[in-house]
């Protein structure tokens, strides 16, 4: 915790781009949240348990915000800290908690869905209205079905941010990026889009995104009570979008 409150304090302060700091706490946080897929680690290693290594730190310090997203390795993942609960501000400048995706360490855990990995691992799981599918990797259907049984507790009037569901599962690349979405991994999913908001449907002011968000918190609370960040928490904010990171939100396991 003690990074993490360090990471809160000095981010604001850095220019766009922040260095990759090394992370043993929220590293062994990323071991504790995939128990069925992580033997440790070691030096640095992340030990898989089929005996895969992977390298935690790249060792290139110093990158910016464009690398950080475009070529990150392990510990890169955790540079930008996911606050749970209500947001005290808005995000600052590229305070992006989540979307520094190690690409490489979320194909070995969900599958490649270019070779037909993902598919075989979808199963329908009931919505507010409807179904919608999600992949039983990692225990993320079944966190999924946590979301809901909540979800449908909370006042009625809430629904229509809910319904439709905007898609789950989608075999794709982030738009304008050579980055894979979680969606490739069918761990993701997107609320209805008539109340969302997105940083690319806006205009810029001043070169900076204005932070727009029409969502009540009460959505977000229930969904990150079960391992899933919000977009809504983003700087290139995308208000539709849930994604099953258990790894970024310890004190929910």
């Amino acid at each position: 915790m003690r990074l993490r409150s360090f990471l809160a304090f000095i981010l604001p302060l850095l220019a766009p781009g922040a260095s990759a700091l090394a992370a043993d706490p929220t590293v062994a946080e990323l071991v504790a949240a995939y128990p069925e897929q992580f033997a440790g680690i070691e030096g640095n290693d992340l030990v898989w348990r089929d005996g895969t290594r992977m390298a935690i730190s790249d060792g290139i310090e110093g990158k910016d915000f464009d690398t950080l997203l475009d070529r990150p390795d392990v510990d890169d993942m955790f540079v930008i800290p996911y606050r749970p609960g209500p947001p005290a501000a808005e995000p600052g400048v590229n305070e992006d908690p989540g979307r520094i995706r190690y690409e490489p360490l979320f194909t070995k855990l969900y599958g490649d869905c270019e070779t037909g990995e993902v598919a075989p691992q979808m199963r329908d799981v009931p919505w507010l209205r409807g179904k919608v599918r999600f992949t039983t990797a990692n225990g993320a259907a079944d966190a999924l079905e946590a979301v809901v049984a909540d979800l449908r507790e909370l006042p009625p009037e809430m629904t229509k941010y809910l319904v439709p569901s905007a898609g789950t599962y989608n075999c794709r690349r982030i738009a304008g990026t050579d980055r894979r979405s979680m969606h490739a991994y069918g761990a993701a999913i997107d609320i209805n889009t008539e109340h969302t908001d997105y940083w690319l449907w806006s205009k810029p002011v001043g070169g900076l995104y204005p932070y727009r968000n029409r969502i009540p918190f009460a959505i977000a609370e229930v969904f990150e009570r079960h391992g899933f960040i919000w977009g809504g928490k983003w700087y290139h904010y995308d208000t539709m979008h849930f994604e099953y990171r258990p790894e970024l939100l310890p004190s929910g396991r």
